[in-house]
Order: C-alpha cells, then sequence, then structure tokens
C-alpha cells in the first residue's frame, strides 16, 4: 500500500482484492480483510464499493464503511448479514480466505477525521453504523492519543455489539476514550450497563462528559431515523449543526414532531 493520495480516477477504478482473512464480530456480523493490490490511503470515516457479478452478467453493487484504521495492513470490511440482502448473504455463506472481492474506492469526504482536525470529539453510533466511527477512533489512538473522544454506541443487546472487547478494554485503558454504551432490546444487563434509547437526558449526560467544553466535531452514523433523531436531540442541547456530520443508511424518516423523546431502535 502507498500513502500517496489517489486522484479521483484512480479510486474509481474497478479491481480484485484478496481476502486475507475473516472473523467473526457477533451472530451477524463479520470483518472481511482485504488486501486490494492498487490501495492508497484513506481517511478514517471513508467507505469503499463491493461489485458482484453472477454468472449470467447480473450485478449487485453496496458500499460499505471502512472500519481499520488509515495506518493498519489490510482494509477492514464488517459487513452485517441482512436475510433478503443480495451482497451480505454472499459474503457470510460463501466469501472465505483466499477469495477475491471486486472494489473500489476509498469514496467520501465529509464524513471524515484527520488528526489535524484535533478534539474533542464526539462520536454517536447505532448498530453498524458504529464501524467508521471505530475507524476514527483507532486512527487518534495512534496518530492523536491526547485527543478526548466520547463514543455513544447503541445497540440492540450486548452480543450484538460490534467491537465490543476492544472498546470496552479502549474503554478502561485509554484515558482519552470514554465509551458511553446503551442497549435497547437487553432485558438484564451486566452493572453498570445501560438499556434504553439514546434521549434528550442521555445526551446531557454525555456532553457533561466534556467538562463544560463542547465537542469541536460531531460524527453521527447509523439508520436513517436514528440519524435523524440523535442529531436533533444534538442540535437542542446546544451544539452548532454546522459541527455535526451525519452518514446514513436505509430506512424511513423519523418523526421529528416536537412529541418525539426516544429515537428509533436500531
Amino acid at each position: 500500500m502507498t500513502d500517496t493520495p489517489p486522484s479521483t480516477s484512480e479510486r474509481l477504478v474497478w479491481q480484485e482484492a484478496p481476502v486475507v482473512s475473516v472473523a467473526l464480530q457477533t451472530p451477524m456480523v463479520k470483518s472481511f480483510f482485504l488486501k486490494p493490490p492498487n490501495w492508497h490511503s484513506f481517511v478514517a470515516g471513508q467507505h469503499v464499493d463491493v461489485r458482484l457479478t453472477a454468472p449470467d452478467g447480473y450485478q449487485a453493487q453496496r458500499s460499505y464503511s471502512i472500519g481499520s484504521s488509515p495506518d493498519a495492513e489490510a482494509v477492514e470490511l464488517v459487513i452485517e448479514k441482512l436475510d433478503d440482502g443480495e451482497v451480505s448473504p454472499f459474503f457470510h455463506d460463501v466469501v472465505q480466505a483466499g477469495d477475491t472481492i471486486e472494489m473500489r474506492g476509498p469514496i467520501g469526504g465529509h464524513f471524515n477525521w484527520r488528526p489535524e482536525d484535533r478534539g474533542p470529539i464526539l462520536l454517536v453510533g447505532g448498530g453498524s453504523g458504529v464501524v467508521p466511527l471505530v475507524s476514527m477512533l483507532r486512527h487518534r489512538a495512534v496518530a492523536a492519543p491526547d485527543v478526548k473522544m466520547v463514543l455513544v454506541y447503541s445497540a440492540r443487546r450486548f452480543d450484538e455489539v460490534i467491537f465490543r472487547d476492544e472498546l470496552m478494554r479502549r474503554g478502561k485503558e485509554d484515558p482519552n476514550f470514554s465509551l458511553a454504551l446503551t442497549l435497547t432490546r437487553e432485558k438484564a444487563p451486566m452493572p453498570g450497563q445501560r438499556t434504553g434509547r439514546i434521549d434528550r437526558a442521555f445526551i446531557a449526560e454525555i456532553l457533561a462528559r466534556f467538562g463544560g467544553e463542547q465537542p469541536k466535531l460531531t460524527f453521527v452514523c447509523g439508520a436513517t431515523a436514528f440519524v435523524e433523531v440523535a442529531t436533533m436531540f444534538l442540535v437542542e442541547a446546544g451544539l452548532p449543526f454546522a459541527s455535526i456530520r451525519t452518514e446514513r443508511y436505509g430506512g424511513s424518516p423519523a418523526d421529528l414532531s416536537p412529541a418525539t423523546t426516544l429515537a428509533p431502535e436500531v
């Protein structure tokens, strides 16, 4: 891999990327580590496109956020299996180390964090929306460990928390990282765990962790309704809208009426 910034034309060229390993993250989520031969540096928060071609010529294309840090040896794509999907079941049921996947990228110039952006930084993720946020967190740990980051992560159940062991370890060992995990469908949480959806009170509690200082940038990623309601709570709490960057996928828009009190489940 090279650190030379790629041109737009170079980034959009499809190439065959070998899969070097596969790791199980949760019962429905796997990490796929690829080493594309003509890969350039990327910025934490970017994504790639992957394309599958059937024997009859039919093609299906999807975009996946990069979970690895820009300094990592391989590109990590974290893919959740959707039973009614075209691409994710193929990855989960067929793809294994030694296969090749057609991909292009990196892509995306808005939902990015660079060490020179500094901080403090607030990260808010729902479900698999945590993936690009972990890329930022990993890069910060290497390139700017003094920058304060707080990650708010909403998942359904404890066994569905992506990067669970890594995040909990970082939360204990890294003095400049704070993890706020909330579980929306866990009936018997472990001691110290929060249950329930993200709401106004939780956002206020999180912002208090910044000690009176506002986050310089906030990144929110998840399903459309989750992102819209979480962003509304953040703006209501006093964060400038211009400081909030969002990335969303699928789902219907949220009900943003004044009566809205809880973010949709993820």
